[in-house]
């Protein structure tokens, strides 16, 4: 007879069977997400102890030595920073916008901080160092060293990210930003108010939650297509078809119009005609804001909101293939899910979000002198850019020097950085840089392309080392899969003094694969 479990009882059962804490949420988890069988109703929720046991039985070799095996005895483990989860990998300002590419706070901090240990032998930078971050993105680094009472420098090609960057480590009028959401919100249902999409809206909501709860009751459905008992494919098709008739009505009745006229520019494919008018109603208040730093903060805000209101499906914001206009099966929750009608709820999701993270933030970051220049790497002059935005850090900066740069530059062939954000250019009207980016993934993966990669890299290097203190240490966060480095090294005049090999665990839900990326430490010859 098969033993159960509360979730409290499999938490503690499956804590001493790994040796580290399993929480009840991760049992819930295992639940929710049918990895295991729920038996009873929510409140007296109870699991078969066998299917617990299953379920872990490939545990029993720890992922550490899993992952060695495939990428290497040199993997230093104590980098993977697996025993922080994902609300601390993304504290406070860290998940102000989506952002691709980032690395986790964590890992900056390690090399940041005052600590020693076993790897890291000494220390790099200290409170009252300049640090320098030549690829700034979206200034993980620059608020990890203002936390840490570190004067950082970061440089981006693109407008929007300085901009972002920016204002994560900005001090704000919270009353008047508090205000200026409220009167946008307040616009948006007067907007909402005078049409029929929230009637639709909540009709066709109805309609999806019962028709959902006959066709894919949860968490059951979810374990039988674990267990391969449904063709998750087949089984959500048809029923996407068959919920079509039910949409297409509603559409019908309310005159709700899925699709702009035009498709010129991104705003025009991607968004539907009612979403537009929104974003336009809130995009034409932000241009009324007297206070620059709150009229950015809010523009942060409508970019993260419009972002997650593209006309795509929930497991494709990330890499958009075609607009969807229409109900559909989505993998990612397990139902038929809707395209979106309208940006409030997530327009005051966000508003509310981040205010919160910035006032977390506020409570941590030191006193330093902080700020992000938009140019090129490879050719601006730091110690003039500073002077037009902060004289008093140009001077800092002439006087001491910068002791370093701890940096990810962008991958070879891997990310549009400009392209990823085409909806806030196109909004917003940032001047855009694709030509400057360096290995951007419209150049390919070729020789060519390895050959201009290694060159703007170098480049970069050449160009800020000026602006150094003679016993510089420079960290660069890269997956060298193609042995660029040492070239690249060399090419500066550095050397490379050590390499920290590390796995990178927080990856995407569609790729858990073993993969790793280098820190490398490189001095002056």
């Amino acid at each position: 007879m098969s033993e159960l479990l509360s979730i409290k009882e499999a938490s503690d059962w499956a804590s001493d069977l790994l040796g580290k804490n399993v929480t009840p949420s991760n049992i819930s988890y295992l639940v929710q997400y049918g990895r295991i069988k729920k038996i009873g109703e929510n409140g007296s929720t109870m699991v078969v102890k066998e299917e617990l046991a299953e379920y872990y039985a490939g545990f029993k070799e720890s992922r550490v030595d899993t992952w060695k095996k495939e990428l290497g005895n040199d993997l230093n483990w104590a980098l993977s920073f697996d025993q922080y989860k994902e609300s601390d990998t993304t504290k406070h300002v860290h998940r102000l916008h989506p952002y691709k590419g980032k690395f986790i706070p964590q890992l900056v901090e390690y090399f940041l901080d005052a600590h020693v240990d076993d790897f890291k032998k000494e220390i790099y930078f200290k409170q009252g160092d300049i640090v320098l971050d030549p690829f700034s993105g979206s200034g993980t680094t620059m608020v990890q060293a203002c936390e840490l009472g570190i004067h950082s420098i970061g440089i981006d090609v693109s407008a929007f990210n300085s901009m972002i960057a920016k204002c994560k480590v900005k001090d704000y009028n919270y009353d008047e930003v508090l205000k200026v959401i409220s009167e946008i919100s307040k616009k948006l249902k007067l907007f909402l108010k005078d049409n029929h999409t929230v009637e639709f809206e909540e009709k066709l909501l109805h309609e999806l939650y019962d028709f959902n709860l006959k066709h894919f009751p949860s968490p059951e459905y979810r374990y039988n297509i674990k267990r391969k008992m449904v063709d998750e494919d087949t089984y959500g098709a048809e029923k996407e078809k068959e919920f079509l008739p039910i949409f297409k009505k509603l559409v019908a009745e309310y005159k709700i119009k899925q699709r702009q006229s035009k498709e010129g520019s991104f705003l025009d494919k991607w968004y539907s005609e009612h979403i537009r008018e929104e974003i336009e109603i809130v995009h034409n208040e932000i241009k009324k804001i007297a206070n620059s730093d709150t009229k950015e903060i809010v523009s942060v805000i409508l970019s993260r909101t419009i972002r997650s209101c593209r006309a795509t499906t929930h497991a494709d914001l990330a890499t958009l293939f075609e607009p969807v206009t229409t109900t559909y099966y989505c993998s990612k929750h397990g139902k038929i899910c809707k395209p979106l009608f309208s940006i409030l709820s997530w327009w005051e999701r966000y508003a509310k979000d981040t205010v919160k993270r910035l006032e977390d933030y506020s409570k941590l970051k030191k006193e330093t002198f902080h700020t992000c220049l938009t140019g090129d790497s490879r050719t601006i002059d730091i110690v003039n850019g500073l002077k037009k935005l902060d004289p008093e850090f140009s001077k800092l900066v002439s006087k001491k020097k910068i002791n370093g740069i701890f940096s990810s530059p962008p991958y070879v062939g891997l990310i549009d950085y400009h392209e990823q954000h085409a909806y806030a250019y196109d909004l917003f009207g940032f001047d855009r840089n694709d030509e400057l980016e360096i290995g951007p993934l419209f150049k390919g993966q070729g020789r060519e392309a390895k050959d201009s990669y290694v060159k703007g890299i170098s480049d970069v290097l050449n160009n800020v080392k000026k602006y150094f203190v003679k016993d510089y240490d420079v960290f660069l966060v890269a997956n060298d899969k193609y042995n660029l480095y040492p070239t690249i090294a060399d090419n500066a005049d550095m050397k490379i003094v050590n390499q920290f090999k590390r796995p990178v665990l927080n990856r995407t839900e569609r790729d858990k694969s073993a993969y790793s990326e280098i820190i490398f430490h490189l001095k002056r010859k």
